[in-house]
């Protein structure tokens, strides 16, 4: 986990403490763990702002995570064709505007962060993002979080829910060897289904390796090529989006 590697220490959080901090902060060192707690401390602290930027502008928040290749831009793609409500998404990569540009030619507005070497989105990152979204005309803002099933999941960057995806072609063993992310999650899609004939998967197994480690998670399989299962996720988003409205008017949002 990247409070334990210390991978996001970059410019914008502690740059003062650099010095602090050993080629391997693994290693039991005091003055390491420090930092990094502290910069763990100013990430949750800029979360908080995060989340009470959209729910000053009534928008719900959810972060999307995955290994790379899961889906997550071409289920937004589907989302432009076939979703009622209004979003925009906050896109995460190490390099390149490709998903952003994805986007935007679907009339999404998008706003590319390139982490360069961080393998995660911070809250610090996400509030320079969420500045450039048109929040007045969103009902939903999307933060798609870099490709990683491992560090995304130690750091709140200001959302409401986390979506992660799960795909076919990863085989049968990755909730149970990350089952932080998966524990952190409000909903677990099984992409790519329309492989299933093709690859060895147990979406059962998955489905009971999920629900041991979160009882309470929801679960739903999609395709991308086939509409309906996409049309159960927007519905699922659709239900969080009237829910928290109803929330929104009995003194404060969520």
């Amino acid at each position: 986990m990247c409070k334990d590697c210390g991978c996001s220490v970059t410019d914008h959080t502690h740059k003062e403490n650099m010095k602090n901090i050993h080629s391997n902060p693994q290693l039991n060192d005091k003055k390491a763990i420090s930092v990094i707690s502290k910069i763990l401390e100013k990430n949750d602290h800029e979360a908080g702002h995060n989340r009470s930027h959209f729910e000053k502008h009534k928008v719900l928040a959810i972060n999307l995570m995955s290994s790379p290749g899961a889906g997550k831009t071409a289920l937004l793609e589907k989302f432009a064709d076939l979703a009622k409500f209004k979003f925009g998404v906050i896109e995460g990569d190490l390099e390149t505007s490709k998903d952003a540009d994805r986007l935007k030619a679907k009339g999404v507005p998008a706003f590319q962060i390139e982490t360069g070497t961080a393998c995660h989105l911070d809250a610090f990152m996400v509030h320079k993002g969420l500045h450039a979204m048109p929040l007045e005309e969103m009902d939903v803002c999307f933060v798609e979080n870099v490709g990683n099933l491992v560090c995304p999941a130690s750091y709140d960057v200001g959302t409401h829910l986390n979506i992660v995806l799960i795909s076919i072609p990863e085989g049968n063993d990755k909730i149970a060897k990350y089952p932080v992310m998966f524990r952190k999650a409000d909903l677990i899609l099984i992409t790519k289904m329309d492989l299933l004939p093709y690859i060895d998967y147990d979406v059962e197994a998955e489905k009971r390796e999920a629900l041991r480690i979160k009882p309470d998670v929801d679960i739903l399989e999609v395709s991308i090529r086939n509409d309906a299962s996409v049309m159960r996720v927007i519905e699922w988003v659709e239900k969080r989006i009237g829910e928290d409205r109803i929330n929104s008017n009995e003194s404060s949002f969520f």
